[in-house]
Order: C-alpha cells, then sequence, then structure tokens
C-alpha cells in the first residue's frame, strides 16, 4: 500500500517527477482510481473533478518538460467543500445553500490553481463548517479511517480522511473552532491552523475566528502547502503577508533548545484518562531531544462564553433563512440560529472585549516560553452521527464547547498544530503544539522534530 501513488509524499512526487520517473498524468489517474474504489466506503468527497483533474495533470507535465512548473507541479490536493471555486459547485454541506456555479475563486483556491497543483475535488464537510463531526443532509457523513462506526470529527471531516487513506498528500482544511485540529486528532493526521491572517479567507472569516491551512500525513507536506496557500490578499483586509520565504525550507533549520511549557488541561478542561497520560508522555518526549520541558499550571477560566457569542453571531449572519428550511437544515445548525436569535449586540461587544483580554492573559502566562503543548482534543472520536460527544470525563458540554483546547487559539489567532502522538484502545490522539502569533515556523519545526520519531502509521483501511 505505501508504493501506491496516493501514499507518496508531496516532495517524492515533486521529486519522481524532477527526475523524470513518473508523470503527473499517470500519477493522477492512480490516484483517481483508488479515489473510485474506496470512497464509497468512505465517503471522503462530495465532488470528485476527474477532468479538472487530467487538465491540471496534462497541464503540470508540459510545464514540468518545459521548466516552468509552480512549486507544487503535479501534486494532487483537495479543497474543503466551504472554499467557493469557479466551474465547481460549493456545496457548504446543504440543500439549501449549495452554490452549483461560484462566480468567482476563493483566494486559496485560486493560489492553489497558480501552484501548478492537480485538484481531485472537494472534500465532505458538516453544513456550513458548524459541528466537530462530518455529517450533513447533502451528501452524508464520512467514516473514520480508523474504525467504522466513529466520527473522524470535522468540519475538515473529508480532508483529514482523504489524507489519512492516501487520496494525494495535500489537503486544505479550514478552522473556526477546532475544525483542522478536530479531525487531524480522530485521523491520526497532521493539521495545522495557521496565525490568523497568514492564509487570505473567503471571503469573510467569520468575526476572525477562522482560519484556512493545511492536513497532509507529514509536517513537510504540511509546509508545503502552507507555502502555497500562505500570503496577503487585497480582498481579504485582514490578511497579512507571509514572515517566512519558505515554511518548507524552514523546516531544514536544526532547532535551538527551547524552553517549552506543557499544561494538561490550560487550567479548565476534562480530560479523558488514558488521552491525558498519551499526551503527558509525548510533551515529555520532548526532553529527549534536548528542550526544557515544564509543566506549568495556566489557571484559565474557559473562554467557550466567548467563542459562543461569536460563533452563534457568526452563524445567524451567515444561515439567516435556516428557520425558513427547518426540514432541509441540520437540526444543529437550526439550534444555533435560533439561540443566536435570542442575542443581542450587548453580548457581542462583552465577547470582543473579553476576547482582547484572553490574548493579553495568555501571553503573559507564557512569557519566558517558546511553545505551549497540550492535548489537541481530551477524547478520542464519539460515535458516528452525534453532534458531540455525551461527556468528557463525566463532564457534559453544549455544542463544540467539548473542543475545549482548541477554541482558545482561534479567539487568540496564534499558530496551533495536531501532530500525531499514539493510541488509545486502537484510535488516534494529538499532541497540540502552540506557538506565539506568526511563529509557524517554529511550530512546524518542532512538530518536525516530534515526527520523526513518531512516524505516520497507516490506518486499516
Amino acid at each position: 500500500m505505501p508504493d501506491e501513488a496516493g501514499f507518496l509524499s508531496a516532495a517524492a512526487l515533486a521529486d519522481s517527477y524532477r527526475r523524470g520517473e513518473r508523470r503527473a498524468v499517470e500519477v493522477t489517474r492512480e490516484v483517481l482510481d483508488r479515489i473510485d474504489r474506496l470512497d464509497g466506503d468512505v465517503n471522503a468527497f462530495v465532488t470528485v473533478t476527474p477532468e479538472r483533474a487530467l487538465e491540471d495533470a496534462e497541464r503540470a507535465d508540459r510545464q514540468l518538460r518545459e521548466g516552468t512548473g509552480g512549486p507544487l507541479c503535479g501534486v494532487p490536493y483537495t479543497l474543503k467543500d466551504l472554499v467557493p471555486t469557479r466551474g465547481i459547485p460549493t456545496g457548504y454541506g446543504s440543500r439549501v445553500w449549495r452554490d452549483p456555479d461560484p462566480a468567482e475563486d476563493a483566494p486559496v483556491a485560486e493560489r492553489l490553481a497558480a501552484s501548478g497543483g492537480v485538484l481531485l475535488g472537494k472534500t465532505t464537510v458538516p453544513e456550513h463548517g458548524f459541528k466537530g463531526d462530518s455529517g450533513n443532509p447533502l451528501n452524508g457523513p464520512c467514516a473514520n479511517p480508523w474504525r467504522a462506526g466513529r466520527t473522524p470529527g470535522g468540519s475538515s471531516s473529508g480532508a483529514a480522511v482523504a489524507a489519512a487513506v492516501g487520496y494525494g498528500p495535500l489537503h486544505q482544511g479550514s478552522d473556526g473552532a477546532g475544525s483542522i485540529r478536530i479531525p487531524s486528532s480522530f485521523c491520526g493526521v497532521f493539521g495545522h491552523k495557521p496565525s490568523f491572517g497568514l492564509v487570505a479567507h473567503p471571503p469573510s472569516s467569520g468575526f476572525a475566528l477562522s482560519h484556512l491551512g493545511p492536513i497532509a500525513r507529514t509536517v513537510r507536506d504540511a509546509a508545503l502547502l502552507l507555502d502555497a496557500m500562505a500570503g496577503f490578499d487585497p480582498r481579504d483586509r485582514l490578511s497579512v503577508p507571509s514572515p517566512e520565504p519558505s515554511f518548507a525550507v524552514a523546516l531544514e533549520i536544526p532547532l535551538p533548545r527551547l524552553r517549552l511549557a506543557f499544561s494538561p488541561d490550560l487550567g479548565y478542561a476534562a480530560v479523558e484518562p488514558g488521552v491525558a497520560a498519551l499526551v503527558a508522555d509525548a510533551a515529555r518526549h520532548f526532553s529527549e531531544l534536548g528542550h526544557d520541558v515544564e509543566e506549568v499550571d495556566l489557571a484559565l477560566e474557559d473562554p467557550w462564553w466567548i467563542e459562543r457569542e461569536l460563533w452563534l453571531s457568526m452563524f445567524a449572519a451567515s444561515s439567516p433563512d435556516a428557520l425558513d428550511h427547518r426540514a432541509e437544515v441540520s437540526p444543529g445548525l437550526v439550534r444555533l440560529v435560533e439561540q443566536a436569535q435570542e442575542r443581542g449586540s450587548q453580548e457581542v461587544g462583552k465577547a470582543l472585549d473579553a476576547r482582547a483580554g484572553l490574548l493579553l492573559q495568555i501571553e503573559r502566562r507564557l512569557a519566558g516560553y517558546d511553545l505551549l503543548l497540550c492535548p489537541s482534543l481530551p477524547c478520542t472520536a464519539f460515535p458516528l452521527g452525534d453532534d458531540q460527544p455525551a461527556t468528557v470525563a463525566g463532564r457534559a458540554y453544549d455544542d463544540l464547547g467539548w473542543t475545549q483546547f482548541c477554541y482558545p487559539f482561534n479567539l487568540t489567532g496564534q499558530p496551533a498544530c495536531s501532530v500525531p502522538c499514539g493510541f488509545v484502545d486502537g484510535l488516534p490522539v494529538g499532541l497540540q503544539i502552540v506557538g506565539r502569533r506568526l511563529q509557524d515556523a517554529v511550530v512546524l519545526r518542532a512538530a518536525a522534530a516530534y515526527e520523526a520519531a513518531h512516524p505516520f502509521r497507516l490506518p486499516p483501511v
């Protein structure tokens, strides 16, 4: 299985193209054949684009011959089906808001096309990305590649599944409360939520919560994808120029001795015991890599109420007619819109003020540390079809309140990744590495150092 084209890394594919050992058209056909054979079972795609993929691959082969190809020339990739793509339906996981032919590409779709990559299609999402599961009214849920009957997580559900099962190396995700890190942790792959603004958002980021980023099987591939995605775009006033000429090149720079803070609970989170023990072991491993690791009590108060106020307002704005289409809209999304209508501008204002204070609080408590280590999630994959786990370590949560290690860093805009660190009862667990804003390269270099000692394992699919 590892020799199949779909499991080759982006770096390996690029090298094989340069040496003339493979052609992009041949690789694309192999990956499309794998999707055709497997995706009836895993449902990672809502739309596969074979004609577009082969056109992209033929163009890539021509550019490779001419020496004019972009950085990802001929490398297969996918787009999350929340990203508008001209000429390809964008479904948003919805029968109500599906757009059969968006007028223009979102910035990230435009950038990845310009990189020379081969677009395989659009990946499965819950409706408008509202939850950490994959179920949706448009094409239904996708399967966790490690265990039937468990969720792959969400909302970048299909992207993480596609990475895990060998549908090419590069997969774009987005993350408003953990939607890259949740499925990456549950599916045992690498996912990086970049610093806010590093990747321009289409066309609005929803109260500056949602971040676009890469999902891949390796840190290096994620860095290559981030290189292609990152940069200022005038259509997004909050986007920023990339601080790195190349995140992939930055991985080659040896890490200095780092001072790392390890927090098992951020001061408020409940964690399943098996997950807590595994992540603590992973954090301690950084000492063996030559870094200083210190367990800290951050003593933070749970900022879920801040995220929730902004989250509700975002969905009230993006799905204003949800209540007019109750029978066709996910019940959980209907409930969010109903709750949002009970809120007023005063609540949102209080949340925005508190959000600014949260970043200052975290910066002060992590002063003197280079990175923060903590769990990506407090549990392993819960049953498929549930919007959230029933309980975590005996504690019940509403909506995305269970993603208690994720949403703080959506609020602060800091870079945060999930790197696989082992298994509990056969299900993957992720270690989260959090850095200072625009210090994504340090996060990626630390993740690569850990990954080198704990390489990706193939799922049983």
